[in-house]
């Protein structure tokens, strides 16, 4: 492993002006949009004096040399202005390049710079065997070693952690809290889930614009080009996705523009065209281990002669064992359609997690990385720390289809989950029928609109597991959590940010609001759910203090 420079992932001061006005905010439903900025805020750091830094502001439009020091929050590349030390921020720049680059946009104590050229590469340099790489949005660091895209990841939970959370450095060692990242044995072919977006216009990078085409042979299938809402990168092969996935998506991409078929993509500007999304799913035969494929058709009507065609030469792939089309006539981008209809085959696949048989539709929610998510629950699994005498309730809040509670249940008195989606309510329910599992109530209801009745219909629990979404817990739960004081609290994040946040409410309080922490971090796991991109999953313990008032 090529160790890194002094001035890159592990050495970096950090100011946080924005840090008190973004610990005293109540609404964390208001902080959905701002979260990840504020993050990133978070990152930055400079060594030079507050009155050096403000000294200089780089222009919009004006062209610097710069070195990437580290990466920041979604994989951004953390640099500086030599001069001053004023913070940039650069997509797609990797820690130890020197580029050129152009100032874009300034956001209060940082700014944005967009690469123009390659000076000199990376650390860690490993060539991208993706030939999208370069333009996808989805694995913005595939050309950087995996050991060092997990690296990166590490220290910016930790340092989130410490400066967002506040906890000391010298704590999260002393008490060995903070856990050595748990990396991905598998680095492709691991989601079981992609959508591709049917586009009218084609996203060509500047090289090939003289290439660019008019009528259908604009027409692309593949994934949104970053920034561009309208239009699609085309993709023949995902290195993410299965292989039979991949079989399909080529068949698809082999036929679907032949004028022939009478076929057109749905143009999100007129709102015309057919044809909006194609998801596939991968499961497992239950007997047999085999892959089972799921493909769906996302279309704006319900036109069922025209998909024939493509249904012909798509079931013809073995792996295929169902074949949906979701109509969505709405003119939003959503894959989610108002009516199903089954096409071919059976209108579910199934996966197994834990030892548990789960059920999964078109729309279902599942851990998207399947091998992983069996070791991200099994270390939920170990924080829960349960008796096994069948005697503990477990609290399973943002519970989706009941994954993690599931896992628990036979070895719990009961488990109590709360979920918004209905449909993700009905699969718990029927994943729970399918287990056989009797002691698992669902209940759908949202947790950011919580009042003085929620906790009636339950029993205090031994345990709360709680994995909220990206913009993490609102301040009416976590009240409640602090008023309840649960003896565990198991909280799973796909956000360090907002999860540091919540670590910090709930282990210190918030003194602005006169709320008292009663809660002690005993353990945070940072796991890498999905090399390539930025995002991290932690899980976190946290115990009832000793004493709590």
């Amino acid at each position: 492993m090529t160790t890194v420079p002094s001035q890159g992932l592990r050495h970096f001061s950090i100011t946080r002006p924005w840090l008190k006005s973004f610990r005293s905010s109540t609404s964390m439903a208001s902080l959905s949009s701002s979260i990840t900025e504020d993050s990133e805020q978070a990152q930055p750091s400079t060594k030079q004096s507050s009155t050096k830094s403000g000294s200089y502001f780089p222009k919009r439009g004006q062209i610097l040399e710069l070195e990437c020091e580290s990466l920041a929050f979604k994989g951004k590349g953390l640099c500086k202005v030599a001069e001053t030390g004023f913070v940039l921020m650069c997509d797609r720049a990797l820690p130890g390049e020197r580029f050129v680059g152009r100032v874009t946009r300034k956001k209060g104590s940082y700014g944005e710079v967009t690469k123009l050229n390659t000076l000199s590469p990376h650390w860690d340099f490993v060539d991208a065997p993706c030939e999208y790489a370069s333009y996808c949005g989805g694995c913005k660091t595939q050309n950087l070693s995996y050991e060092a895209q997990v690296r990166a990841k590490e220290e910016q939970v930790r340092d989130l952690v410490i400066h967002v959370g506040r906890f000391s450095s010298s704590e999260l060692e002393s008490l060995s809290i903070m856990k050595p990242i748990v990396p991905c044995d598998i680095q492709f072919h691991y989601r079981n889930k992609m959508e591709f977006s049917f586009g009218a216009q084609q996203w060509l990078p500047k090289e090939q614009l003289e290439e660019k085409n008019d009528g259908d042979k604009n027409y692309a299938l593949g994934l949104h080009a970053p920034g561009f809402f309208d239009k699609v990168l085309n993709v023949h092969k995902c290195l993410l996705q299965s292989e039979p996935a991949n079989m399909v998506l080529a068949a698809i991409q082999d036929c679907w523009r032949d004028e022939h078929l009478g076929l057109s993509p749905y143009n999100v500007h007129t709102h015309t065209g057919f044809l909006k999304h194609l998801m596939l799913r991968t499961g497992s035969n239950v007997k047999t281990g085999c892959l089972e494929l799921m493909v769906n058709f996302v279309s704006s009507s319900y036109k069922p002669e025209l998909l024939k065609p493509l249904v012909e030469r798509v079931s013809a792939i073995p792996e295929v064992v169902s074949i949906m089309n979701n109509v969505n006539t709405s003119v939003g981008n959503t894959s989610v359609g108002e009516e199903e209809y089954t096409l071919y085959g059976k209108s579910n696949i199934t996966e197994i997690l834990r030892g548990l048989t789960f059920q999964i539709s078109a729309n279902s929610f599942f851990q998207t990385n399947t091998h992983q998510a069996e070791v991200l629950y099994k270390l939920i699994e170990e924080c829960a720390d349960l008796r096994g005498d069948g005697s503990e309730v477990v609290l399973d809040l943002f519970c989706g289809t009941g994954t993690i509670g599931l896992t628990l249940a036979r070895r719990v008195k009961h488990v109590y989950g709360y979920e918004v989606v209905p449909q993700a309510i009905s699969d718990a329910n029927l994943n729970a029928k399918l287990n056989d599992i009797q002691n698992a109530t669902f209940v759908q209801g949202d947790l950011n609109k919580i009042d003085q009745s929620f906790g009636n219909n339950f029993p205090r629990p031994d345990i709360v597991i709680s994995d909220p979404n990206r913009p993490g817990m609102h301040m009416k739960l976590i009240k409640f959590l602090l008023n309840l004081k649960a003896p565990r609290i198991v909280y799973v994040s796909c956000n360090p940010a907002t999860c540091a946040r919540d670590l910090d409410y709930l282990c210190h309080g918030v003194e602005e609001q006169n709320i008292k922490g009663c809660y002690k971090l005993k353990s945070l796991q940072p796991v890498d759910m999905f090399p390539h991109t930025p995002h991290i999953e932690c899980v976190c313990l946290l115990e009832l203090c000793d004493n709590p008032s």
